[in-house]
């Protein structure tokens, strides 16, 4: 599949601190690429390098195959963007602030701002000025300009951030509706793990500016840890009778857990040791990690 977003050995330096280091990315045209990473990790330095905001120190962003670069104003016509905080005339209303947009991008259907409005449950604040919103309304405004010439590309800094749960779904479903029913590329940046594991088709984490991890749901299902979880009749008869038959046992509260290969493979080989032991477990089930905890193991991978 062709690159419709990408970076080759990208890094933006501040003095010696390095913002972005050395990161190379591909995104596919329809896919839903996530940016995860803890507050200054380089998210937002990496999708300003993305718009032409500011210059990479070293390195090269693409759009569509070409160059990124501010001036070539063609180069934007299919790209939406939300970068941090939206910014909007504070003084006017949410319908003024979209009719601006459609009239910079040179929109001539005059009912997309109403259209865009309702698509981003905006309507009973059409009237409202932008400066009286709440800040996930606003939040919404700034997609709805984001999206107002339905670009083929959509970049957004953040985009969940102040909306509520339910709000938080519409834009979940909004997006992968954009991708899936209208090839709409996105990359998203987000400190929010969980809802990065359910909009995202593919991830890539950032930490201290580098690029450390990157899978789609395939292959976490091979990098994330799996343990199994042993509660038995007597806990400490249990991990004595399983090291003894070659298992790694570690022990929290009123569970033993094991990690090793054999035992995640053949969790049921632990309860016929057990029994023919007679020492029975009262429950035996594998765990597999969750995004959040295999998030913070491979920073911390990382620190060391």
């Amino acid at each position: 599949m062709n690159s419709i977003i990408a970076t080759d050995n990208i890094s933006k330096y501040y003095g010696k601190l390095a913002a972005v280091n050395n990161v190379s990315l591909n995104v596919s045209e329809g896919e839903i690429y996530g940016f995860l990473g803890l507050n200054g990790a380089g998210k937002t330095t990496m999708i300003r390098m993305l718009l032409g905001m500011i210059k990479p120190s070293e390195g090269k962003a693409y759009i569509n195959g070409n160059i990124v670069n501010a001036g070539n104003y063609r180069l934007w016509e299919n790209v939406g963007y939300m970068v941090e905080m939206p910014n909007a005339y504070p003084e006017l209303t949410v319908y003024e602030n979209l009719e601006i947009a459609r009239k910079l991008r040179n929109i001539k259907d005059i009912s997309v701002s109403k259209r865009i409005i309702e698509k981003l449950a905006l309507t009973e604040h059409i009237n409202k000025r932008s400066k009286a919103l709440s800040l996930g309304n606003k939040q919404r405004l700034g997609i709805a300009r984001a999206l107002i010439h339905m670009p083929k590309i959509l970049i957004l800094d953040e985009p969940t951030n102040g909306l509520d749960p339910a709000g938080i779904v519409e834009i979940r479903n909004l997006l992968k509706d954009l991708a899936a029913n209208m090839g709409i590329t996105i990359l998203i940046s987000s400190h929010l793990l969980g809802e990065i594991s359910k909009t995202a088709s593919r991830i890539g984490i950032i930490h201290q500016g580098k690029l450390i991890s990157e899978f789609n749901a395939h292959d976490f299902e091979n990098l994330r840890e799996k343990t199994v979880l042993i509660e038995a009749t007597d806990n400490n008869r249990a991990k004595s009778i399983l090291l003894n038959n070659g298992y790694k046992i570690t022990e929290s509260k009123s569970v033993l857990t094991c990690c090793d290969e054999k035992a995640v493979m053949h969790p049921e080989k632990i309860a016929e040791v057990l029994v023919k032991n007679e020492c029975p477990p009262k429950s035996l089930f594998t765990r597999n990690e969750e995004l959040e905890s295999y998030f913070f193991r491979i920073i911390a991978q990382k620190e060391v």
